[in-house]
C-alpha cells in the first residue's frame, strides 16, 4: 500500500526521525521502508533548498550511518533519492552523529547539509535519520516539514555512480587528536603511559581507540566490543543501561586502566569510569565536565534537564560557584536554553542532560559524545602530571541515599496531554494546601521538596506516561516521599500507579 501523510507523520520523534526497519519483532511492523527514506531524503532536499536559496543541483548532502543492520539498505535509497533531486550526494560510510554534523563545518566536506542514519540505542529493528546545516540540528518543526514534503514527494531514484566516499571519521579523528595535542602543550603522544580502555558496545564508537588513543600514545589494552554489529550482541550501547555500565567497569579494574570511556550507538553521548571503578555518569558526569569547565568560565550558568539532583546543584552552585539552570528534558531543549542564555550576554558554556547527551558552546553546541570524552582525558592528563586524578574533581559532590523513576501510564484517556496538564495542576493544588514547598522557577512539571529529598512529576516527552523522580538524603526517605506523593494523585483513575513501591 502507498505510504500516506498520516504514515510519515508516524514517523516524528522530536527533532528527529524514527521508525521500525527490520521486520521480525511480534507487533512491530516495518514503518521506516526504503521506499519511505527515499522519499524523506527528497523532502530534505526541498527543505534545504527553500532555507538556503539554492537550486537542489547546488545542494551537497552527506550521509553517514551507524552500525544497525538496515543501515545500509536505508543509505543507499537516501542517497538515490538525493540524486535524483539533482543534488549532490557524499557517501560518509560508518560514522558518529557529531562527525555527520562536523561535515557541514569542515572544508574538505563543505556540505549544505548532512544526514546521519541512527537511532541512538534503539533495538537493533529500530532505525531512524537526523539532519544538521552548519546552523545545527533540526528542530521539531524542521521534522514535520520534511515530512509533509516526503509525503508529497514520489519514490524516485537517482544514481549512486557520482557518489564520492569520504572517510569523515579519519578527519573528524584528526580534528579531536589535535584538540587534545594543542591543550596537552604539542607533544606528538601526550598520553604515553596512560591506559585507556574503551567500549562501543559494538555500536559506531570504536574509532575513539584505534584511531584517537592509539596515535596519542594511549595504552588501550583490554578495550571491548570496538568492531561495528548492528544486532549489539553484547550490551546495549547505552551509557544509561546497567548492563552496559557494568561492562566498562569490568574493562577499568581487569585490566588496571587509567580510565574507562563508554559511547552510544552513534556517538552522542558518554559515560566513564575513573581507576578505581567509580561511575562518572549521570549527576557525576555533569558535576566533572562543569569541574572542568568552571576555571575557564568563571560565574557562569551550567544548564542541565529538570531531574538532577540537589546533591549536584549544591555542587555547582556552593563548590564551584556557577549558576545551575534547570530546564526541561530533552537534549535540544537543554541545548537551545544554554544557547538563549548566550544570546542574551549571560555565559553558558555547558548544555547536559542526565542522559549524557552533553553539548559545549566551545564545540558549535553539539552534543557530542566524543568531544565530552576529549575534555574527560585532557583533564586527566594534567591531572597526572600534576600528581592528581579526576577523582579530586568531584570530591565534595552529595549523592542521595536513594534515588528512583516511575514511570505512570495515563490510560483510557484520548487526551493525554490535557488530562496530564489536569493532573500536574492538581497535584501542585494539593501540596500547597497541606504546606509542601513547591521549587519555582520549574520548567517542567511540579518539583515538591520535602525534608530530606524531593520529588518531580512531568509528562513525558513522547510517551502516555507521567516520569516521578524521587531523591532521598537517607535510607527509607525515598518511600516516605512515596507514600505522600500516592497520596496527592488521589482520585485520578486514569493514572495506573501499579508501579509504585509502597
Amino acid at each position: 500500500m502507498p505510504l500516506t501523510h498520516e504514515d510519515f507523520k508516524k514517523l516524528a520523534n522530536g527533532s528527529d526521525i524514527r521508525g521500525v526497519a527490520v521486520p521480525g519483532v511480534p507487533g512491530e511492523p516495518v514503518t521506516l521502508t526504503p521506499e519511505a527514506a527515499n522519499r524523506i531524503a527528497a523532502g530534505f532536499v526541498r527543505l534545504l533548498s527553500e532555507r538556503m536559496g539554492k537550486k537542489p543541483q547546488e545542494l551537497r548532502i552527506a550521509v553517514g550511518h551507524d552500525s544497525r543492520i538496515s543501515a545500509l539498505a536505508i543509505k543507499d535509497c537516501v542517497l538515490t533519492g538525493l540524486t535524483y533531486t539533482g543534488a549532490h550526494g557524499i557517501d560518509c560510510v560508518l560514522a558518529s552523529t557529531p562527525a555527520m554534523f562536523m561535515a557541514t563545518i569542515f572544508e574538505d566536506t563543505a556540505a549544505d547539509g548532512s544526514i546521519m542514519i541512527t537511532a541512538s540505542h534503539l533495538p537493533y529493528n529500530r532505525n531512524g535519520l537526523k539532519f544538521f546545516t552548519a546552523a545545527g540540528g533540526a528542530d521539531k518543526a524542521d521534522i514535520r516539514a520534511i515530512l509533509a514534503y516526503a509525503a508529497e514527494a514520489k519514490e524516485a531514484h537517482g544514481t549512486l555512480d557520482n557518489v564520492p566516499k569520504f572517510d569523515l571519521i579519519g578527519r573528524y579523528s584528526a580534528y579531536l587528536i589535535d584538540k587534545i595535542r594543542t591543550a596537552l602543550g604539542g607533544a606528538e603522544s601526550p598520553l604515553a603511559g596512560m591506559h585507556i580502555v574503551v567500549d562501543a558496545g559494538n555500536g559506531a564508537g570504536g574509532f575513539f581507540a584505534g584511531r584517537i588513543l592509539t596515535p596519542l600514545g594511549a595504552d588501550t589494552t583490554g578495550s571491548r566490543f570496538l568492531d561495528p554489529d548492528g544486532h549489539f550482541p553484547n550490551h546495549v550501547p547505552n551509557p544509561e543501561d546497567p548492563k552496559a555500565m557494568l561492562s566498562i567497569k569490568e574493562a577499568v579494574i581487569e585490566n588496571d586502566a587509567d580510565l574507562g570511556l563508554i559511547f552510544d550507538t552513534d556517538v552522542d553521548r558518554m559515560g566513564a569510569v575513573l581507576a578505581d571503578g567509580t561511575d562518572v555518569s549521570r549527576n557525576a558526569l555533569i558535576a566533572m565536565m562543569a569541574a572542568i569547565l568552571a576555571p575557564d568560565y568563571p560565574g557562569s550558568t551550567i544548564v542541565t534537564d529538570s531531574v538532577t539532583s540537589d546533591g549536584l546543584h549544591d555542587f555547582l552552585e556552593n563548590e564551584l560557584h556557577l549558576k545551575h539552570l534547570r530546564y526541561m528534558r530533552g537534549y535540544k531543549n537543554v541545548i537551545d536554553a544554554c544557547i538563549r542564555l548566550g544570546k542574551a550576554g549571560e555565559v553558558s558554556p555547558l548544555a547536559i542532560e542526565t542522559s549524557g547527551h552533553g553539548a559545549l558552546a566551545e564545540n558549535y553546541y553539539l552534543d557530542d559524545g566524543a568531544y565530552l570524552a576529549v575534555k574527560l582525558i585532557i583533564a586527566a592528563a594534567k591531572a597526572r602530571t600534576e600528581g592528581r586524578t579526576l577523582n579530586d574533581l568531584i570530591a565534595k559532590l552529595r549523592y542521595p541515599a536513594e534515588a528512583r523513576e516511575i514511570r505512570i501510564r495515563i490510560v483510557g484517556v484520548d487526551d493525554v496531554k490535557a488530562y496530564g496538564k489536569e493532573v500536574l495542576a492538581a497535584f501542585e493544588a494539593r501540596a500547597r494546601a497541606k504546606g509542601l514547598r513547591i521549587a519555582s522557577p520549574s520548567y517542567e512539571g511540579v518539583r515538591i521538596v520535602f525534608n530530606g529529598g524531593w520529588a518531580l512529576l512531568r509528562m513525558s516527552l513522547h510517551d502516555p506516561n507521567m516520569p516521578l523522580n524521587i531523591e532521598a538524603d537517607a535510607a527509607g526517605g525515598a518511600d516516605a516521599i512515596e507514600r505522600q506523593v500516592k497520596e496527592l494523585l488521589a482520585g485520578f483513575d486514569a493514572l495506573d500507579c501499579s508501579g509504585f513501591r509502597v
